[in-house]
């Protein structure tokens, strides 16, 4: 192998390692609300991820799961809302329905191209009676 290749593969590992190093160090912050049975809201938000590169997210409670359409990632940031207010809907929200939130707790997933889990946490929703 000439040194050229060797060049070219050494910058290529460097490159991965790279991309490796920041979808591992991704971090996410997953956050709910229902409000009676009249609305639910959840927001899954991620940082560390690679610029330009694009990711879905996913919600799952109980039985119910929602799926937001891919979106590429800002300064290493990628931020979703789900909701059942019109309103939010209209505004880009992923529409779920007011009763999507069963059993207090919501798990959020940040998805790659490929579908493959990132990161995911399940946290405990706020529960409001209005």
């Amino acid at each position: 192998m000439n040194t050229r290749h060797i060049t070219t593969a050494t910058c290529l590992l460097a490159l991965l390692s790279a991309v490796a190093a920041d979808a591992s160090a991704a971090t996410i912050r997953v956050q709910c609300e229902q409000r009676g049975t009249q609305r639910a809201q959840v927001s899954v938000d991620a940082k560390g991820l690679v610029s330009g590169q694009s990711y879905s997210a996913a919600v799952v409670s109980g039985g119910n799961s929602a799926m937001a359409a891919p979106q590429r990632a800002a300064g290493g940031e990628v931020q979703f809302d789900f909701d059942s207010n019109p309103g939010d809907i209209a505004a880009g929200a992923t529409a779920i329905t007011a009763t999507f939130i069963t059993g207090g707790s919501v798990t959020g997933k940040v998805l790659a191209a490929d579908g493959s889990t990132l990161i995911a946490d399940t946290v405990a929703c706020r529960v409001r009676n209005r």
